[in-house]
């Protein structure tokens, strides 16, 4: 009974063994007992076994594959028994080269990646560059073609994996080799290949552009594929977040891929030890940046990580220390001072304004033009600037702060013959201050979108803030200005026509009387009254600028950061808001328009009624009695009533608390975050003072300095040595090339005077070697690294079980050493037994 439950039980072992291989074997394709003992060798590391069999066997099939598909050469591969590699690869028409070797890719066995790449079929530089699934790639037996046989994905090449995988070393040697990964084309490419890829197969088509994306924000590959890899990692951020919002159904992959980039970039820039180190990363190449007459870099790299959002990049303390150093240029002893002292420096230069830029304007070369150059200075000037013109704004309204002189139904004049208009159009004295920080105002943005160009200026929120606070006050001003001019026409014709006598006993023309009426007689489309409604509006928005300056303030920085994401969740919020708003809008509207009269109150009679009523309802200033009519219309009143009660649960319980609930979530991602946040706005800040020009706030820029005729005429020069230039291609002798040469030299020698401190020339072969090595020096810091980093993991699995393989690959070698010495012994033994036998 014993002997046959064992049967039994060996019976089902084997079933359950052979279970594998039926569900993936075909029929036919079983294994002899020379295959199995061939690939179990080769699996376990057996050398002396797999050495004999393939200089001895003459009917072994070294390609033969077991259940699951694997070969000889992949078994050993993915057990790292490389003299078992090294074995099988001497072999001709050896099949799965290209398997195996992703399969030392991906487990990171270097000696094993380089034994491969060393194989003949390596020779063809495409075997590394072509994708598995090319059609030039399919006529032998190098890669498994079958849907189940390989462990990659077909778009997957060697490099690619290298990079997905992080191995540094194989990445290298990928490239060492001509290897590369080719940018997928746009997403909104038409070519034919594209076209050809989405109708054939479109998920396999966004996968591979997937899998490529992945490669190229790899750090390994940025590492190592580039002269200038910061640069490309930035670059490649910013598009991995624009197919973000594009590809929606790979949006958190091509996020993670664009913060990985950023990651990157963030970790080269924290293994700077040095200011020379600090200034690459942030400048990039110095042979292609311009600097200005007292050396101060453009900051490029700054620049592009502000623009693409890198924010831990621009809050980190290394590129914060060196904006804070340019920050007090020419100030170094101020950074050092308390608050106290910067707060009386700022006093001396609220007071002292007008001289700072008399003196700017005399000699901007000077050691205090050099100090209103500091960006400091420059932004203590503009704030002041800036102060002084909110305080003409209030100034100008101070006369009506205890109330009016004359009510709207009253007419005012200095002497009877005088038009009314002429008194109130007039332009004060505070007014005409104001317009000339206007017009200063108006001449500095008219600078800064000539510098960065229209898209960039349009691209900061806050350029759009001033244009808007500027347009209204050109428009505000300017009605009022047509309203002068159209008093003074009727005063000029009173003064001409009417004698002595009082205007209110005489009859004036219709267009001459109306310019003597009260207010209250005016049009709603005056130009008065529409220059006044303007100018409430530009005051409001002038005021709200403050939040402009509040970054620089610890304490305040955060707040403007929250204000404005409070502001864009309020816009996403209305979108909503004015569709459920408009709808109940007009079914109000379209069920009470029939009552006009009808009704205790006029709510829902009208379009404006209808407005109204239900904007105030949302705070609770609207009464119920608006859904109820006089007649006994009980139907049209209870409807009435489901949808104002409808409309007042979806809007004030519903919406207004998601608008709470999207204002806290946003305060609360800023507050987790607070410094990078309130750093990297500060660095936005800061940058727009760092750039030459516009060193004189407003109204002080309208009056042009020496330094401006002089980068006028400069400007002159280059014009002429470009048409001398363009006018030396068409010249048809020497003799004509000659004489443009020298005019060339006589324009040009001004502008190359090493001497001169506005423009000095510099070597940009040695810069770039300079940058170049600074480069290689931190990325070979960031690989170091990274390699120490994974090194320190805790031991897993894997390797675990790569120990145990090498002990029995070892084992089998010391059984064959074992074996070899026995048999010496044994031959040894015998030889001594004859001689011993021959003596006898």
């Amino acid at each position: 009974m014993h002997r046959r439950h064992t049967t039994v039980r060996d019976k089902g072992r084997r079933q359950a063994i052979r279970g594998p291989a039926y569900m993936f074997n075909e029929k036919g394709t079983s294994l002899t007992a020379e295959e199995e003992r061939f690939l179990d060798s080769a699996e376990y590391g057996n050398i002396p076994v797999v050495r004999k069999m393939l200089e001895e066997s003459k009917t072994l099939n070294y390609n033969c594959v077991d259940y699951m598909g694997q070969n000889s050469l992949q078994l050993a591969v993915g057990n790292e028994h490389l003299e078992v590699t090294e074995l099988l690869l001497k072999k001709d028409n050896l099949a799965r080269v290209g398997d195996a070797l992703l399969l030392a890719i991906s487990k990171g066995y270097v000696r094993i990646v380089e034994a491969i790449l060393n194989h003949p079929a390596f020779a063809q530089e495409q075997r590394l560059t072509h994708r598995p699934h090319k059609k030039e790639l399919r006529n032998d037996d190098f890669y498994a073609y079958d849907e189940d046989g390989t462990r990659f994905s077909h778009d997957i090449t060697p490099i690619i994996l290298a990079a997905h995988c992080q191995e540094y070393e194989i990445v290298h040697i990928l490239l060492l080799k001509g290897a590369k990964i080719d940018k997928p084309h746009d997403y909104f490419c038409k070519c034919q290949q594209c076209v050809e890829k989405q109708k054939e197969d479109s998920f396999s088509h966004s996968r591979s552009r997937m899998n490529a994306y992945k490669a190229l924000a790899s750090a390994a590959y940025l590492s190592l594929c580039s002269e200038d890899p910061v640069l490309i990692a930035l670059e490649l951020s910013n598009e991995l977040a624009r197919l973000a919002n594009i590809e929606t159904e790979f949006k958190n992959d091509y996020r993670k891929l664009s913060m990985q980039c950023k990651d990157f970039v963030v970790g080269v820039l924290d293994l700077c030890r040095d200011t020379e180190e600090v200034d690459a990363i942030l400048n990039g190449d110095m042979s292609l940046q311009l600097w200005t007459d007292h050396h101060r870099p453009c900051l490029n790299r700054i620049k592009l990580a502000i623009r693409y959002e890198v924010k831990k990049f621009v809050a980190h303390p290394n590129c914060q220390q060196q904006l804070l150093t340019m920050w007090y240029e020419n100030l170094s002893g101020l950074r050092q001072q308390s608050m106290a002292v910067k707060f009386v420096a700022v006093l001396g230069v609220s007071f002292g304004l007008p001289f700072l830029a008399a003196a700017y304007w005399i000699a901007p070369c000077s050691k205090v033009g050099q100090i209103l150059r500091s960006p400091f200075m420059k932004f203590v000037a503009h704030a002041v600037s800036f102060t002084i013109f909110l305080g003409l704004l209030v100034l100008n309204a101070s006369d009506r702060f205890e109330g009016i002189k004359n009510l709207p139904n009253e007419t005012f004049t200095d002497y009877p013959k005088q038009v009314f208009r002429v008194k109130t159009t007039e332009f004060t004295w505070t007014e005409m201050l104001i317009m000339k920080w206007i017009l200063g105002m108006i001449w500095s943005e008219c600078k800064e979108i000539w510098e960065e160009g229209p898209r960039e200026y349009v691209l900061q929120l806050w350029n759009i803030l001033d244009f808007g606070m500027l347009s209204i006050f050109v428009a505000s001003f300017t009605a009022r200005f047509m309203a002068f001019l159209k008093a003074n026409e009727a005063q000029q014709y009173v003064n001409q026509y009417v004698q002595d006598n009082d205007l209110n006993n005489v009859k004036l023309p219709p267009e001459v009387a109306y310019f003597t009426y009260a207010r209250n007689k005016w049009l709603p489309s005056d130009p008065q009254i529409i220059s006044e409604g303007l100018y409430s509006i530009a005051v409001v928005l002038s005021f709200s600028r403050i939040a402009y300056i509040l970054p620089a303030n610890e304490s305040f920085g955060p707040l403007q950061i929250s204000l404005g994401r409070t502001v864009k969740d309020i816009f996403k919020f209305m979108v909503i808001f004015i569709m459920v708003f408009v709808a109940f809008m007009i079914g109000m509207f379209n069920l009470y328009s029939y009552y006009l009269g009808a009704k205790y109150n006029p709510a829902f009679t009208t379009v404006e009624e209808s407005f109204k009523t239900l904007f105030w309802s949302i705070f609770g200033l609207s009464e119920v009695i608006s859904v109820v009519l006089k007649y006994d219309h009980k139907f049209i009143e209870n409807i009435g009533y489901i949808l104002y009660g409808v409309y007042n649960v979806t809007m004030v319980v519903v919406l207004l608390n998601m608008l709470i609930a999207m204002i806290n979530n946003s305060y609360q991602e800023i507050e987790e975050d607070a410094d990078v946040e309130w750093k990297f706005a500060r660095a936005k800040l800061w940058l727009s003072y760092f750039d030459e020009g516009r060193t004189l706030p407003a109204p002080f820029n309208l009056v042009p300095s020496p330094k401006s005729f002089y980068y006028l005429m400069l400007r002159v020069k280059m014009c002429l040595v470009k048409f001398c230039k363009s006018e030396s291609s068409h010249c048809e002798n020497d003799l004509e090339i000659g004489m443009l040469n020298s005019r060339l030299r006589k324009i040009h020698r001004p502008a190359i005077n090493r001497n001169s401190e506005s423009f000095k020339v510099r070597n940009p072969f040695s810069k770039a070697t300079r940058y170049q090595k600074i480069m290689k020096r931190l990325i070979k810091r960031y690989v170091l690294k990274a390699q120490a980093d994974r090194e320190n993991d805790e031991v897993n699995e894997g390797e675990l079980k790569e120990i145990k393989q090498d002990i029995s690959s070892l084992r089998y070698e010391l059984l064959e050493e074992k074996s070899q010495a026995t048999g010496e012994l044994a031959g040894l033994i015998q030889k001594l037994s004859d001689q011993f036998g021959k003596h006898l």
